[in-house]
């Protein structure tokens, strides 16, 4: 069930993101955040607060979680898009995460799917996303949905330095 979150979620999603940071300081996976920087407790209280953060739940276990709106990120004016779309008809989904424990279930690609419906029913025919450019299992992942690449962006993303920023984008 993918549902808007509450403030009870706050610790799952920060949870979820503590369980990334701490595979990719092991090394097992790259993403190119950076604890204590991005994604945070606060990113996740931040998006409670601009009332675009959603959970997916099993079991009344947060297992997901994303934010949806349609705030493109400053660098995206820098990006090549095949759609030229006004704003109003874009959707963005940002900091989608699944928790590292229960993988390769489906949520990530149930979470795309819900990001896709509920781009449709707010009228907006034109995706975008971004990852990083070191986050190659992500990348793969969106080309299997049938997001394309228009472009690497350099910047400096959500604080963390030299950040290399893939830009993605799907039609509806």
């Amino acid at each position: 069930m993918i549902r808007k979150a509450t403030e009870k979620d706050i610790q799952a999603v920060s949870h979820i993101y503590d369980e990334i940071h701490t595979e990719e300081e092991a090394g097992r996976v790259t993403i190119g955040w950076i604890r204590d920087i991005y994604p945070t407790e606060k990113t996740a209280e931040m998006a409670l607060q601009m009332g675009d953060l959603y959970v997916l739940e099993e079991d009344g276990v947060v297992v997901a979680a994303g934010r949806l709106n349609q705030q493109q990120e400053p660098s995206y004016a820098e990006a090549d898009w095949e759609y030229d779309a006004e704003e109003q008809e874009v959707m963005v989904l940002h900091t989608l995460v699944v928790s590292p424990t229960i993988e390769n279930r489906g949520y990530g690609r149930a979470f795309v799917s819900f990001y896709e419906d509920f781009a449709r029913k707010h009228g907006c025919n034109y995706l975008r996303m971004d990852t990083n450019q070191k986050n190659t299992r992500a990348r793969q992942f969106y080309k299997k949905l049938g997001y394309r690449e228009v472009g690497i962006v350099p910047c400096t993303f959500n604080g963390i330095i030299g950040v290399q920023l893939v830009c993605l984008e799907k039609k509806l």
